[in-house]
Parts: structure tokens; sequence; C-alpha cells
């Protein structure tokens, strides 16, 4: 069990803007910062209480009139994937994933860069530079490793690795109880291999190699095609006023 931090966070309120997932609808977030010694601990804490991480910052809604947003993780012992999701791995088997420091690299940047101007480009992170896109990556506070994915290459039965151009990556979170997955993207160009959904598959074959019960997928929003996704990989817990409620 993780033990409680011995200074209470300081916690903050942000003011009211315009919901990027229900129209009509204003946001407000509730956050605290994760730095030192005391920075795993204090994000285990809270992502097991629904926060999110960016960068030294964890977050979670604190709408005054909704409550569309849900913290969802993923069952990992008790998941199997269906008929589609079968099929989505059985498209992308020729795809090898590596995990790595997490170190930004041009090669990163350029492919994030793509994604955000083909799915992403009126969204809040369209204007990221490449020293705001290396201070997502390297400022952590906690155990934080990037996924890169590439194709299976004439070596990789030998390295483990695969090779070639960089096709989808993952950054993420490695707790006590599970892989938090805190951003991923891909080549645009490849919508046909349903590259988000092939990155959750693996990281649930991550977690269970490494023993870990959970993946952590951040906030399912009813009601919001962007967020709707997540409601597929069950059986997930979700969490409800009176904690984590499985569902199958």
């Amino acid at each position: 069990m993780t033990s409680q931090p011995r200074d209470p966070p300081q916690f903050y309120l942000t003011s009211p803007t315009a919901c990027p997932y229900l129209p009509g609808k204003e946001e407000r977030k509730v956050f605290t910062h994760i730095v030192g010694r005391r920075g795993r601990d204090l994000n285990e804490i809270l992502t097991q209480g629904g926060f999110r991480r960016s960068q030294t910052i964890a977050y979670r809604p604190a709408c005054e009139t909704c409550r569309a947003c849900i913290s969802v993780r993923v069952v990992v012992d008790d998941f199997e994937p269906s008929g589609n999701l079968h099929r989505v791995l059985k498209h992308n088997r020729d795809l090898i994933g590596t995990a790595i420091q997490n170190r930004p690299s041009s090669e990163q940047y350029s492919l994030f860069r793509r994604y955000l101007d083909a799915r992403h480009k009126d969204g809040g992170m369209a204007d990221m530079s490449v020293l705001d896109y290396a201070m997502m990556v390297e400022d952590s506070h906690v155990d934080t490793c990037i996924v890169e994915y590439r194709r299976r290459g004439i070596d990789s039965g030998i390295t483990g690795r695969g090779e070639g151009e960089l096709i989808a990556m993952g950054l993420t979170d490695v707790m006590s109880d599970g892989l938090s997955m805190v951003y991923s993207f891909y080549d645009p160009d490849l919508t046909d291999r349903s590259l988000g959904t092939f990155m959750i598959l693996d990281h649930i074959r991550r977690a269970r190699a490494m023993g870990l019960p959970y993946l952590y997928l951040g906030y399912w929003v009813d009601g919001s095609p962007k967020m709707g996704y997540k409601a597929r990989f069950r059986p997930q817990e979700r969490l409800m006023p009176n904690g984590w409620v499985r569902v199958d």
C-alpha cells in the first residue's frame, strides 16, 4: 500500500474555460505540484484518487455542474480482447514496442508535430514547440518511460527491437499497481492500423508481464466521441463517489 506523504500538498483551482469534450459546458480543474523526493508516492496516491499527471502537475476535473469525466483503469488479468481487438493486434503484429528512458528526440517531435497537425490542429497542444515537447517528456519526478513502436526488422529476432522509422510512441508512468498512459501519438497516415487502440492493448500486455494489476487510461467522458473508445476495454474499474467500481 502506498504510504501517505509527510507534508500534504497544496491544491489550487483554475478559472472556468470551455470544455473540450462536451459542447456548451465549462470545465474547471483542481491541481497540485508533483516535485521532489515525495513525487512518486504523491503521484500514486493522486492517480488512485482520479488525478492525471502532466509534467510536474497533477490535476482532475472540478466542474460545478457536471460529473461526466470518470477515471477508468483496465483490470489487466481479467482482460480478454474481443474479435475486433484481436484484429487490431493481428494487423499490427509487424510492430515492436521498445521501452526506453524518457528522453526526447527530433524524430519523436517530428512525428508528434505531424500527429497534432493532422488530428488536433485546433487543440490546446497545437502550438507546442520542440522545447515544450522536451519538457512534456523529461519534466517528471516519477518513474516514466517512453515506448517507441517500429516495424519488425531483419535483426529484431536477436535484438528484440523494431527497426526503421518511428511509427508510434507512448509516454507512460510506471507505478506500484499499474501503468498509466500519460500521452500517446502515432503516424496519422496509418489510420487503418488503429494505432491508438493497439498501443492500449500492448500496454495491457506489458502491465500483465510486469505483474501489475491495472492500466490507467485517464478519463472516460460519456457522450464525448473523443473519449468513448475507452469504454471498450473491459473489465475495467471506474472511479465513482463511493470508490472504484468494476464494469464488465
